[in-house]
């Protein structure tokens, strides 16, 4: 053989250089380009094949790569234009699964190899493993006779079969990025039909200024809130929480919204409105899923300021009353979620409010943030922010963003997050 690196110093530096290159490479197909570039210097060969017999019955193979084909086809994506052969000395060495040199090479013109080993004299066979078995072979030729020394082969095979594991770890790691890209598109089209469903503006309610907060945890999640402009000028809000996160999640909250939207919403009491939910999740939805949804719901009386409610197993809404200086908690017993007992009953609470009062509803996601310590927000923290009483709602839900920002020092969110902030005028 000529032009071979002989000295260990210089054959090193080519082994490095293969290896930097290698660990940059992102691209399967360029990688085997550099390396059998590195490859020539090591061991100088005329040409080059490459077989494989994956997906194949004895006796078929393809021809993956051939350094005479003036325009490379790339086996992970063109599959079906490689050659498909049969029999032959290359499909003897490839089905035979062993390392071969052959010094005194013969090939009979109606050998399928004909066409790639014309001229050649001198060949070896580098089998390449996957899961315990041969299933692709690179084949390397030489026009002399005794061109290849066997005593390189050992060294050939090892060397092979690690840069075979490496294109094919590049090859699942591009598979498996394409397969995330293909599925965050899905999930942005999801969340963009998702956020559809809530409220585009908020209502003008009188004597009550709104302000909203929504965030995902992924691109889409299952938190929900919503208006209803109810019979005699009363409002219906709702927030609500599905279990679970992603699309599970938004899936079961857009069919919550379907529900509530559904129901004729005549003059009745806030659990008529929860227990309509409830028995529709429980008949059709949640049964074999084991989904479940809390939910707050209070019909709203502008000309009396009074909000009667029912609570299904959400976080208890935050009440701050100005005038006399106190923070507590909206009561009520917290039945069941939505979705767990379709005969569950859920009761029903008044409260009457006062100009300046403010209320917080919110999701889990807001009072179970964690820092970087693990301490949760807590409840406490959202008292904080209604110590001072705040000009309008968006003052409030930007002091609340703010603590909870330092609090988790920025930390992406962990579970969807919603707040929905009332102040009564």
């Amino acid at each position: 053989m000529k032009n071979k690196a002989n000295d260990w110093h210089e054959r090193l530096n080519i082994i490095v250089e293969t290896m930097r290159e290698m660990s940059a490479q992102s691209d399967p197909q360029e990688m085997v380009a550099d390396y059998g570039q590195r490859m020539q210097q090591l061991l100088p060969r005329e040409r080059m094949l490459s077989l494989s017999r994956r997906g194949l019955k004895a006796p078929q193979y393809r021809i993956t790569r051939y350094s005479g084909w003036s325009e490379p086809v790339n086996p992970w994506k063109q599959r079906d234009e490689l050659p498909l052969l049969e029999s032959g000395l290359l499909g003897e060495l490839l089905y035979g699964g062993q390392p071969r040199v052959i010094d005194d090479l013969q090939i009979s013109a109606n050998d399928p190899a004909a066409e790639y080993l014309a001229d050649q004299h001198s060949l070896v066979a580098i089998p390449l493993f996957d899961q315990g078995e041969a299933l692709n072979m690179v084949v390397l030729s030489l026009s002399d006779a005794h061109g290849f020394e066997p005593d390189e082969l050992p060294e050939l095979v090892w060397m092979s079969n690690l840069f075979g594991r490496a294109t094919q770890n590049l090859v699942l790691s591009a598979e498996l990025r394409d397969a995330y890209e293909m599925v965050d598109r899905e999930m942005q089209q999801v969340a963009k039909i998702q956020r559809s469903l809530l409220p585009a503006v908020l209502p003008e309610i009188p004597h009550l200024h709104l302000a909203a907060h929504y965030e995902t945890s992924q691109r889409a999640g299952g938190d929900y809130y919503d208006f209803f402009q109810l019979p005699e000028g009363k409002w219906g809000l709702l927030i609500a929480d599905v279990s679970g996160h992603g699309t599970p999640a938004a899936v079961m909250m857009s069919i919550v919204h379907s529900i509530a939207h559904l129901y004729p919403h005549q003059p009745v009491q806030a659990s008529d409105f929860l227990s309509y939910i409830n028995q529709n999740l429980c008949r059709r939805y949640t049964n074999e899923s084991g989904s479940f949804v809390t939910a707050f719901y209070g019909i709203y009386t502008p000309e009396k300021r009074q909000l009667n409610y029912s609570n299904a197993g959400h976080c208890l809404p935050l009440l701050k009353h100005c005038g006399a200086g106190m923070v507590s908690a909206i009561e009520g017993a917290r039945q069941l979620p939505l979705g767990v007992l379709e005969d569950e009953t859920y009761t029903n609470r008044s409260h009457y409010l006062s100009p300046g009062d403010e209320i917080v509803f919110y999701t889990d996601g807001i009072s179970e943030a964690t820092s970087p310590e693990g301490e949760m927000f807590g409840t406490q923290r959202l008292d904080d922010v209604l110590t001072y009483c705040r000009h309008d709602a968006d003052e409030i839900i930007n002091e609340l963003l703010n603590n909870l920002k330092e609090f988790t020092h920025g930390a992406p969110a962990a579970d969807d997050r919603t707040v929905l902030v009332a102040k009564v005028t």
